[in-house]
Parts: structure tokens; sequence; C-alpha cells
């Protein structure tokens, strides 16, 4: 009998079929493709849900598909036994994930049939070819076995998001956006692709888990206290570790490769929600995820992550709070809650990053596919300060955004407290007993309220109080497409905290944490990497206040208090039917918060005052030193072959006086050398 794992590649292979048929047959089909990509990611995600069914049932599957270069273990030179594969890696991670990205691709593409068509726009096959080839791309690199497979794939998803954000290819503001998008991106991707090379030749190895993971062989050298191209093991594992931090930085958006995102709204909405919930931001927290194991080695790397982590989700809130265009609002909002992810991935919280994570999956594409249909209903309009008035127009779009909307501020019982709170908790006990983990700490815990403020001055701005324009006042009617995706996942924003509802347990000692469960190797390939493991292994203290069931309360409660205090803040403030530009009282600090702390005008400065001279300097030192050698042996060369030239007449008898000469010279030479003359 057929099972799941037989059938893993079509996981990915149905979308890309979806993107040929699209690209080659779209515009002679109905709805222009759409209802091929429909059926492509239908197709994954039902064959995603089997596989995390078989892994549930006691299985992993780890299977190499493709050799495309192995080296010779008996080389002298050139890479040694290092095998470049194509692989699958079918575990509770991958699983998790696969269904997670499928079933967001699904609703995009459902909700893309009155998205697209409200649009009125032409060009819908490219459109649709292109989520094909994204949905592709991230899942080919969920299931990749090995880390050169998923930088391959980590750069195709990053081809694709250029593409979908300059969808609009005609107007001007799109394709900067992407080129911006392309080249920050690709900064960080440098990086990752040192870190790539130095893990091959260091280790011989690139695959995630198995008895000859990089994982284990960095395990052994630091175990064994070996050195490695000069560095104890330890510190080389933070070095290459960090050089792949760098892609993620940047795919992820975190400070300070973070200024592409906000500028990504050029594309669709439908776009933004797919970037954001389940594709190109969400691939690098899911790589550091992937590569916890190697991570957990380094404390060094993991302060650092949990660093940029909190400081981002503080960094990206406080732009939030000033933003009128509500797109902006949730891209800011990336930012910062994927600073939680990666603060929680810093701290040892393997779970509970990968809990928001899944968490972020649904309520932000929920938001995203609101805001699309805001859109929709204000003829086009953005500008939050011209809507009012929406929420009887419309109760399906504002009581799902509304879910979405707590399950951002993280308020309970929805979705982002469980996860949210659980990422605090972690940082919150690791801070008690060391600064730098308190610092990043104490940073989220301030972003939480800035994120209650922004999010419920953004319900309160778009659907509360009376119509601000005449768009709002007269909204165009959403069909079924956009309202059947909002409903399904206004209903997961709700529910889907039960996934691992860790603060009840630990207080009701009830083994309701079925997350941890999943992940925390019980299935896995990967073990240890429960937040208790990690702890133990790492030897990193948790610190407790009276006991942990008091520690936990005053953690969530602080969390949750500030949440709510945002959220009321923002009712005060905005509340009314006619709201008050009350940020605009801020004076110079608004101006620098609506100028996102002048960073773009720093990076054009950085460019034209450092990176500019320095190119050009280079620029000089290879045109003058470098090819000035190359051309000086050439025009050696060139002027020896000359005169040697101007000898080959094609006349016999000179040739024959040149022999004769030869000859002469030759005698008169050695005649000299042998004394024949004296």
């Amino acid at each position: 009998m057929a099972t799941a794992f037989e059938f893993a590649p079509a996981i990915a292979l149905f979308p890309l079929a979806a993107f040929v048929i699209a690209l080659a047959f779209g515009k002679y089909m109905p709805k222009k493709g759409a209802l091929a990509g429909i059926a492509a990611t239908a197709a994954s995600l039902v064959f995603s849900l089997w596989a995390f069914v078989t892994v549930a049932g006691g299985e992993t599957y780890h299977e190499t598909l493709y050799e495309w270069a192995v080296g010779d273990p008996t080389s002298e030179a050139g890479v040694q036994g290092i095998e470049f594969t194509f692989g699958i890696l079918l575990d509770p991670l991958s699983t998790l994930m696969l269904v997670i990205v499928s079933l967001i691709a699904l609703l995009v593409h459902v909700f893309s049939l009155g998205y697209m068509n409200a649009e009125g726009e032409t060009g819908l096959p490219r459109y649709y070819a292109e989520l094909g080839l994204f949905t592709f791309s991230m899942l080919a690199f969920v299931f990749a076995d090995n880390l050169l497979m998923a930088f391959m794939f980590f750069e195709l998803v990053g081809l694709c998001s250029y593409l979908l954000i300059g969808f609009w290819f005609r107007t001007e503001s799109a394709p900067s956006a992407a080129k911006k998008a392309f080249l920050v991106t690709r900064f960080g991707d440098y990086f990752f692709l040192l870190g790539v090379v130095a893990i091959a030749a260091t280790f011989g190895t690139l695959q995630f888990a198995g008895p000859e993971s990089f994982v284990d062989a960095a395990a052994d050298a630091i175990d064994g206290e070996e050195t490695l191209f000069g560095f104890g093991a330890e510190t080389w594992v933070t070095i290459t570790g960090l050089l792949v931090l760098g892609g993620v930085i940047g795919k992820s958006a975190q400070f300070p490769l973070h200024t592409w995102l906000p500028d990504a709204m050029e594309g669709p909405t439908t776009v933004s929600a797919l970037i954001h919930a389940a594709t190109m931001v969400a691939a690098g927290v899911y790589l550091v995820a992937r590569m916890f194991g190697y991570y957990a080695l380094s404390p060094t790397a993991l302060a650092i992550i949990a660093f940029v982590g909190g400081f981002t989700a503080l960094f990206a809130a406080t732009m939030g709070v000033v933003k009128d265009d509500i797109k902006q609002v949730l891209a800011y909002s990336t930012i910062s809650q994927y600073g939680y992810m990666m603060l929680g991935l810093g701290v040892g919280g393997y779970v509970a990053g990968v809990f928001h994570l899944m968490n972020h999956a649904f309520f932000k594409a929920l938001l995203f596919l609101g805001a699309g249909a805001v859109i929709i209903l204000m003829h086009h309009e953005q500008d939050m300060w011209k809507m009012g008035g929406l929420k009887d127009k419309a109760p399906v779009t504002y009581y799902t955004f509304l879910a979405g909307a707590l399950a951002l501020a993280g308020i309970i019982p929805f979705s982002g407290f469980w996860s949210k709170d659980e990422i605090l908790y972690d940082a919150f006990v690791l801070g008690l007993e060391d600064p730098v983990f308190g610092v990043a700490y104490a940073m989220a815990l301030l972003a939480v309220f800035f994120t209650g403020l922004y999010t419920f001055r953004m319900v309160i701005l778009t659907f509360h109080g009376e119509p601000r324009s005449e768009a709002a006042a007269d909204p165009h009617p959403v069909g079924p497409s956009v309202t059947f995706p909002l409903a399904t996942l206004g209903v997961l924003a709700l529910v889907a905290g039960v996934a691992n509802l860790a603060p009840i347990a630990k207080l009701t000692g009830m083994d309701i944490t079925y997350l941890e469960f999943w992940l925390d190797g019980e299935y896995g390939v990967v073990d240890g990497l429960t937040y208790t493991a990690y702890t133990e292994t790492i030897g990193y203290p948790a610190g407790e206040i009276v006991s942990e069931q008091a520690t936990l309360l005053i953690a969530a409660g602080l969390g949750l208090g500030l949440a709510v205090a945002g959220a009321l803040t923002a009712y005060v403030l905005y509340s009314g039917p006619e709201p008050v530009r009350h940020t605009e009282k801020l004076g110079s600090v608004y101006g620098v918060l609506r100028n996102n702390y002048y960073q773009d005008e720093y990076q054009v400065w950085l460019a034209r005052n450092l990176t500019l001279p320095v190119a050009r300097g280079a620029d000089r030192f290879d045109q003058g030193v470098i090819d000035g050698v190359v051309n000086g042996v050439s025009s050696v060369s060139l002027f020896g072959g000359g005169g040697v030239k101007r000898l080959q007449t094609g006349v016999v008898t000179n040739y024959a006086a040149l022999i004769m000469l030869g000859f002469l010279a030759l005698l008169l030479v050695f005649g000299l050398h042998g004394g024949w003359f004296l």
C-alpha cells in the first residue's frame, strides 16, 4: 500500500505544474489560471496533511532524490567526499510547516478570485504563474534535507518575491520596491552563502539530520575541543552560524535589513499576505528553527539572535504607531512579530518560537486578506483616515479582522496570546539570571504595549466611527471568495492556541502541551529541543520569583496587562465620530517615526559616502595595478612576438641566411666559452 512518503515530492510539484500551466495556457483558461492554482495548492494541502498524519504515527522520512555532485574521498584537491544532493526530510517541524504553507497558499489563491478581479487587473496568467512558482519554492525549501538545497530554494523564494512585489511594473513605485527587496535580501544572502561554504568545508556535510549531519559533526568537534581554521570549535560554530543568520535577517526583515518590507506593500495585498504569513519572511525564522540544534551549540549566537529579535520587536512596533496606510501598519507589525520569534528561538524556546510562527501565519494572513477586503470596500483606498463606519456595512470582514487583531495584540484567549506569552516567559526566566536576556525581554515587553496601541488604532480608524470619505459611505461589496478565507482564518486565529497551552499546563499539571510533545523529539530526528532540555544542556540558569507558578503568573500578567493598556489607549485616543491625529502632537519624535528613523536616508548616505568611494578605489586599484601588471606582461609578449613575426618573410634565402648567422653565433659563444680562440 502506498504511503504519504512515496508521494512527498508531489507536495511541491503540484504548484510547479500550476506555474507551467498558468504561464503557458492561462490566457485561454477560465479565471486566467486561478483554478489550476487552487487545484494544485489544494492537492499540496491534502498530501501535506497525509504526511503530517503519517509522521504522527511515529514515522519520519529522509530520502536522497538526486545526487548532482559527489566529491572524491581520495582526492588531495577540491571537495573531498562532500555530496551535493537534493533530498526530502519529513519530520514534525517540516510537516507542520508544509501544512501551514499549503493552507495559506490555497486561501490566498481563493481570495485572489475576488481581489484581483476587483482590481480589474490585466496580466492575471502571469500573477497566478508567479504565485505557483512562489508556493513551489517555499514548499521545496521547507522539506529540503540539506543546507545547500535550502539555500537554492531560499534564493528562488527571493526571486519570486521580487517578481510579485513588482507585479504592477508599469507604475514607478512597484519596480523600485521590488529592486530594493531584491538587493537588501541579496546582501544578507551573501553572508548565508559564505556560511554554507564554511560549514561544508569544515564538516564535510550539509545534511540537517541523520548520522552524518553537520550538527552532529559540530557537536563532536566541540566535545573533542578541536581547532577549526584557527578557532576553537565553539567559536567557529558561532562564526558560521552568524553568517547563515545574515540571510535570515534579510529574509525575515530583522534590523538592520528590514527596510525592504514596508516598501514591499507596493505588490498586491494577496502577495503581501503570502509573503508575510507563510513564505519569504517566514523562511528565515524557519531556517533558524531547522538549524536550532546547530545554534544551540553556541550560547553566543543564541544571545545575538535573542537581542536582535527583542530590539526589532520594539523598534518596528514604534513605527507602526504613526502609519496611516493600513498595509504599512501591518508591514511593521510583521517585522515586530518576527522579532518575537527570533527572541523565542534565541532564549532556547524552540517550541515557543515555532508556535508563534504557526499562529502568526494564521492571524497575519487573516489581517492582510482583511486589509485586502477593506481595500475592495474602499474602492482601492488604503489611508485609514479616509475610512470609518465599515463595521456595520461589512460585518464578516469586521469580526474576522477583529479576531486577527486580538490575536496580534496577544489578548486571551486568542492564539497570539499563548505563543507570545510563552516566548516572553522563556525570556523572562533567563533574563532574571542574565542581563543580556533581561534587556531583550524588556524591549519585547515594551513592544507589547505598542502592539496593542497600533493594532486597535488600526481597527478603530478603519471600522468604527462615522465614514470619513465618500468611499467609506458607499463601500463596494465583497463576494464569498473573499469572505470564505477570512472566516477560515478567523476561526484559526481564535482556536489555534489550544495547540500548546503551556501556561495552563504549568499551573495545573495537565498534559495539554501538544505542540511541545510534537516537536520535542518524540517523533523527530533532532532530539533535546525543548526549553528544559536546552537549559540543561547549555547551562543557562532559569530564574524564578518565589515559585515557577508565581513567575508564570507575573510574566503572563505583565504581557497581558500591557497589551490591554495599549488597546485601551488606542480606544481613548481614537474612538468617537471624529478621531484626532494625536501622533502629530509628538513633534520631532513624530517626524523621526514617520520617516522610519531616517534609515533609508542613512543607507543612501552610506552607499554614497562609503560604499561608492570604496568601490571606486577598488576599481582604480584593479585597473591600475592588477590590470596594469597583466597588461604589462601581455605588452612584452606582444612586442616580442611582433619582432619575431617580422622574421617570417616566406623567402627561402632569408631563412638560409638566418640559419647561417645563428650557426656562426653559436660557434662564437661556445668558442669563447671553451677557449677555442686562445
